[in-house]
């Protein structure tokens, strides 16, 4: 009954891996949305070996261990298949690699079912076991070496082979404590004279491990040593003793070594130092947030992103491409070979067996948990690896010694389990890994679901860009449906150009270092087709591509012939121009310069950052400047020539809306402070009071996003975000206006200035007259200089070419 069980599931798991790799091979046709293109072909010969490799250690259980767990193989070769799929799919020359080093550990557990028939000489020899692990790690100091050439120096070996002492050696330490713990059945939390020779040897193992600075397997080491001897005596004070410790060590590091300094920091606190010393963790995060629940597909993420992704990422990695769906998976995999041991433990037939059962479920487990709480930030980074899974020799060889264990254990044939003083510690240890578990499966869910799309919506997460480089993204064109925004190129090389840069501080860019900025960044879920799009079509493309559909086109009411009128008039001044429709609120013409060209932002960006003229600064919407005398002519209109209170100023910059910011899909600035004599004003807030003339009183909503194209319904017009409300009486308005009309002029103005903090502002409010018959409109001029007849003259052209119109 247990071969046929263990075959099913061998056969589930294997199914489960084929599907895997059919998927990894058809990947880049996904990817590319075509079938011309070449295919992943290489990651077979990884899958074929594992069933060869899993077939022999599925026979070799069957001849030696008859009635071993027919659970703990099929889990343990299916997170093993994992593994090598996804270290194929991120680096072929690792995969290969991982095979051959799957080939060794099956060997190695094929030969110790052959040659090891029962656990006596392991119990016999537990010094000399323990004691030949140091030495061999204590090697390392002298020989050591790190495959990658920096880095601690764990490894003994060289011309391309290598091996981890110390991971080896906690499965020693694990067979030393069962063996000496169990030659004591007597044992008692105070007998501490039997516990000195073990003390000593852990304690010298922990010393060579801090002398490394492996905090990892240093951590994973006071792990077993405080589960064991809690499981041999029943003693709760062990636990807390050892939460102590393990607080001690991580004040020790964080205090007297760097790396570990590093590591505690960046738990603390990643998102201060993104791209330096959190890097890893920032990356690791936006992976299993950029994954969500179901994935961005096998072959489809970028999980190369991550440093170390075959490693110490991999839980990452499998997260960024399975999702929350396929983590819960990985994360119930590793559950049951530690429920399934945890048994095995309970059914030994004597205390060694049963000690040294437990004790791998602790090895497995623990290392398990810090490399996927690491991965989620539950818990610092410590740079062990994920058993069966992770890419390394040494770890994947290791993982097989204890597999062999379990699996031996758990054949116990017919003899009764040995007698079992007190449950507790066992089902304590049970409790407490569930728990570890379900904490890693929650915090994965809390990352890659509640704060997902705010991780993936920051400036640093170049997995956006990527995603822009195969999927169109729509077009932002002007009122007349000129390109002003375009994707050219074809898929894999798609490539944004910014056909009007004069524009750039409005409509802003994307890109895969800076970011977004602008309208590219308000009306980013239109023009990449997350939003506008049907709920259908965008999970159908999330599923089949891992990307969204093509975006949708977006139509502003900036009309390109206006202004590029405002930008030569402008020149290279530094200010603001403003021009809108009074009645809708509609922006035709909005200038801010100095401006940049965002094509040259790969060679000129780091420039632009710094630049004391703020380039980068939509100055219409995001500059703040003293208003000064410029709202003259809305004080005439409703006070006439009677001196306001400060509560009467305060209550009419209200009606204005200058204490908030303008509800609009762009990037705006307001004065927080909403102090009336010190008020600080955007060009547009100024703009918007202008428009309370030309409109009988009433200030419109702006608006700049018109209409967006929709594929089921064509262009479908975008309300405003605000709403138009009524600032001053109709006829006080008009007259106000009349009042301001200059002379041989169709519209009204009032030209005045006011002191900045390093220079003076010179502002001009303009617009149509009530009568006016066409489209009723409202100019703001904004310059940071003491230049009022400039800003007239940028005024008076420019209206005479839009009135001309």
């Amino acid at each position: 009954m247990n071969d046929q069980t263990q075959i099913r599931l061998i056969k589930w798991a294997a199914l489960f891996l084929f599907v895997q790799a059919a998927i990894l091979t058809l990947a880049p046709a996904v990817r590319e949305r075509s079938w011309e293109v070449d295919y992943r072909l290489a990651h077979w010969v990884g899958f074929l070996a594992w069933g060869a490799f899993t077939l022999l250690a599925h026979r070799a259980t069957v001849r030696y261990l008859p009635e071993r767990d027919p659970y703990i193989l099929p889990a343990a070769a299916l997170l093993n298949g994992w593994g090598v799929l996804t270290i194929w799919r991120l680096d072929e020359a690792f995969g290969i690699r991982q095979i051959i080093w799957l080939g060794i550990s099956v060997f190695v557990f094929i030969l110790a079912l052959r040659i090891v028939p029962n656990f006596n000489f392991l119990r016999r020899y537990k010094y000399l076991i323990l004691g030949g692990g140091l030495l061999i790690t204590a090697l390392t100091l002298i020989f050591g070496t790190n495959p990658l050439g920096v880095g601690p120096q764990l490894w003994l070996g060289c011309c391309g082979v290598y091996f981890q002492p110390s991971e080896a050696l906690k499965v020693l330490l694990v067979i030393y404590l069962s063996a000496y713990l169990a030659d004591r059945a007597s044992l008692r939390l105070l007998s501490f004279p039997l516990l000195i020779p073990t003390l000593a040897l852990t304690g010298l193992a922990l010393l060579l491990l801090i002398v490394q600075r492996d905090l990892g397997t240093a951590s994973i080491f006071i792990t077993i040593f405080t589960v064991m001897i809690f499981i041999a005596t029943g003693r709760r004070r062990i636990l807390l003793s050892a939460v102590g410790l393990l607080s001690l060590a991580l004040l020790f590091g964080y205090f007297l070594i760097d790396i570990v300094h590093i590591r505690i920091v960046g738990w603390l606190n990643p998102w201060d130092d993104p791209t330096g010393n959190s890097y890893q963790i920032v990356q690791s995060l936006l992976a299993v947030a950029n994954g969500g629940t179901i994935g961005r597909g096998l072959g489809i993420g970028s999980p190369l992103l991550v440093p170390v992704a075959i490693s110490d990422f991999i839980y990452a990695a499998i997260a960024e491409e399975t999702g929350l769906i396929g983590t819960l998976g990985l994360i119930a995999a590793i559950w049951v070979i530690a429920a399934r041991g945890l048994i095995a433990s309970l059914r030994a037939t004597d205390r060694f067996k049963r000690y040294l059962a437990a004790g791998i479920v602790t090895y497995l487990g623990a290392q398990s948990l810090l490399i996927i709480g690491g991965n989620v930030r539950l818990l610092p980074l410590t740079g062990v690896t994920l058993p069966f899974v992770s890419y390394g020799g040494s770890s994947l060889l290791t993982s097989y010694i204890a597999l062999f264990l379990l699996l031996a254990i758990s054949n116990a044939e017919e003899n009764e389990p040995a007698e079992l003083r007190d449950p507790r510690p066992y089902s304590m240890l049970g409790g407490a890994l569930a728990l570890g578990f379900a904490a890693c499966a929650l915090t994965t869910a809390w990352w890659a679901i509640v704060r997902g799309p705010d991780l993936l919506s920051r400036t640093d997460n170049p997995r956006r860009a990527i995603a822009d480089r195969y999927v169109p993204r729509g077009q932002i064109l002007d009122k007349n449906n000129r390109p002003i925004n375009v994707t050219e190129g074809e898929s894999g090389s798609y490539l944004r150009v910014y056909k009007y840069p004069d524009l750039a501080p409005v409509v802003g860019y994307t890109h895969p270092v800076y970011g977004q900025a602008g309208i590219e960044a308000s009306l980013d879920d239109y023009l990449r087709g997350l939003q506008g799009n049907p709920t259908s079509l965008v999970l159908w493309n999330q599923l089949i591509y891992g990307t969204p559909p093509p975006g949708l086109d977006v139509r502003l009411s900036i009309d390109l012939v206006l202004q590029a009128e405002a930008d030569r008039l402008l020149g290279n001044r530094q200010g603001s121009v403003i021009l809108m429709n009074a009645e809708t609120g509609e922006i035709i013409v909005m200038a801010s310069h100095p401006a940049f060209d965002p094509n040259e932002l790969d060679e000129n960006g780091e420039v632009l950052v710094r630049d004391e003229n703020a380039p980068l600064l939509n100055r219409a919407t995001q500059g703040l400047y003293p208003i000064g005398a410029a709202s003259l002519p809305l004080f005439m209109a409703e006070f006439g020539e009677d001196q306001p209170s400060a509560m009467e100023r305060n209550q009419l910059y209200e009606r204005l809306g200058f204490f908030e910011a303008p509800a609009i899909n762009m990037p705006v600035s307001f004065d927080a402070q909403g102090n009336a004599d010190s008020l600080r004003l955007s060009p547009l807030q100024v703009a918007l009071a202008a428009a309370v003339l030309s409109n009988h009183g009433v200030a419109p909503a702006p608006r700049i996003a018109t209409a967006v194209n929709t594929r089921e319904q064509g262009w479908v017009v975008l309300p405003a975000l605000g709403r138009s409300r009524k600032v001053l009486e109709p006829q006080a308005a008009d007259e106000a206006a009349v009042s301001f009309i200059q002379e041989g002029m169709p519209y009204w103005s009032y030209l005045a200035r006011a002191e900045g903090d390093e220079e003076p502002v010179a502002w001009l409010l303009a617009g149509t007259l009530p009568p006016w018959r066409g489209t009723p409109l409202a100019l703001v001029v904004a310059l940071e200089e003491n230049n009022i007849h400039l800003a007239e003259i940028i005024g008076e052209r420019l209206l005479d070419v839009a009135l001309s119109q």
